[in-house]
Order: structure tokens, then sequence, then C-alpha cells
């Protein structure tokens, strides 16, 4: 019997990739004007063994000053965790949002790190409410828009 208790651990949390770039350094530095940030998001869940996942959140941050990059940072933070004996229904909800609700507070830490470090003043990414993103990327499923992309 308790070979089928529901198991669900973070195994582990890690920064997977992160990049800084700023192509126009330094006289994009001296300009007076505010940037306009864009900020994009992105949920990644894949299977690493028999039991054990890999799911990864992903933030872009490109500001731009008229057509100008101030800076870019990319950033990927990946946690690994141990999901068995949970109803296949009840998988998707958890590497939708239980998993990236664990993994996203390390994403926003270093995101803000890496724009500090790299002379400017920290980005702080806003809170994610994970259910409704994971929500409509459902009902985009559902509506035949393609995998991975969120209406608009």
């Amino acid at each position: 019997m308790s070979d089928q208790t529901p198991v669900f651990q973070i195994q582990r949390v890690y920064l997977k990739e992160s990049s800084l770039e700023q192509p126009n350094s330094p006289a994009i530095l001296l300009e007076q004007e505010q940037p306009s940030v864009d900020i994009q998001l992105g949920v990644e869940a894949a299977p690493v063994a028999d039991g054990v996942y890999e799911v990864s959140v992903t933030a872009t941050v490109h500001t731009k000053i008229k057509d100008k990059t101030v800076f870019l940072v990319e950033a990927k933070q990946a946690g690994i965790f141990e999901i068995r004996n949970v109803p296949e229904d009840q998988m998707g909800q958890i590497m939708g949002i239980a998993c990236p609700q664990i993994v996203y507070p390390y994403l926003r830490g270093n995101v803000a790190d890496l724009v500090q470090r790299g002379g400017f003043p920290p980005v702080h990414l806003t809170e994610i409410n994970f259910q409704s993103m994971y929500e409509q990327q459902q009902q985009a499923r559902a509506a035949g828009t393609p995998e991975g992309a969120l209406p608009q």
C-alpha cells in the first residue's frame, strides 16, 4: 500500500542558463530617455528519468531606447522534481503550476542580480499567477493555438 503513496519532492533548484548583453554600451548609457521594457516568460517541463522531471521557467527582459537595445537578459531557472503515484490528470497542473511557483522566486532574484551587476537598477519581475497562465495555455490548446503560444 505504501508503494502507491503520492510523492512530490524537490531534488534540486538551479540556474540552467543566463546571459546579459549590452550591445550599445557605453554610448547608450549616456541617454537620458526612459527605456521601454519588454518581459517574456515561458514554462517548460520534461521527464528526466522514471518519476523525475525537470521544470524550467525562462525570462527574457529586453530594454530599449527608441530602436537601440540598452540591455537584454535571458535566464532559465530549473528544478528537478520527483513526482510519483500522482493521477495522470493532475500531472499537468503540478508541472504547470506547482513546480513553476517553486522555481520562479529563484529566477526573479537571479534576473535582478544579473541586471544590477550589469550596472543598471535591478529589474524586479512581478509575481506571476501560474494557475491563470496554465489555464490560458490549456484554453489556447483547446482552441487550436500552436503549443506554447499564449493568447494576447
